[in-house]
């Protein structure tokens, strides 16, 4: 009898981990979404106190450290604080594109999402992807 209970105790188990792996990844895309908003966000303020957005070669990284790279800005203040916000949830950095492939007259970010590679699956600050 007590297997019997334990074997239905590991099954309903196992059935709300299948369950719960679900949420997770739905966590992990409005997690992306949040951070590309923060980006949003953190750019606007870049390109108000340096008139100029960074390159796509100076990337988000910008927004963390000076460039050093032209066009170097003039006035820079640093808008992201926490290396680790340059991190997807997938734990696959951020990209950055300016000007945008989907944004041509501003830039895109964009999380790869779980595969870690460009592809439809993308999750980005574009009207398909946000």
């Amino acid at each position: 009898e007590i297997m019997l209970v334990l074997s239905i105790i590991m099954l309903l188990l196992g059935t709300g981990i299948f369950f719960m792996s679900k949420n997770t990844d739905y966590a992990k895309i409005v997690a992306a979404q949040a951070s590309i908003k923060n980006f949003e966000t953190a750019l606007k303020g870049y390109e108000m106190i340096a008139n100029n957005l960074p390159t796509s070669e100076q990337g988000l990284m910008a927004l963390y450290r000076k460039p050093e790279s032209e066009p170097r800005p003039a006035r820079w203040s640093q808008q992201i604080t926490d290396p680790q916000a340059f991190q997807d949830p997938w734990r696959h950095p951020f990209q950055y594109r300016f000007p945008g492939k989907h944004n041509p007259q501003s830039f895109d970010i964009f999380s790869l999402g779980p595969d870690g590679v460009e592809s439809e699956d993308d999750i980005g600050n574009w009207a398909a992807g946000t």
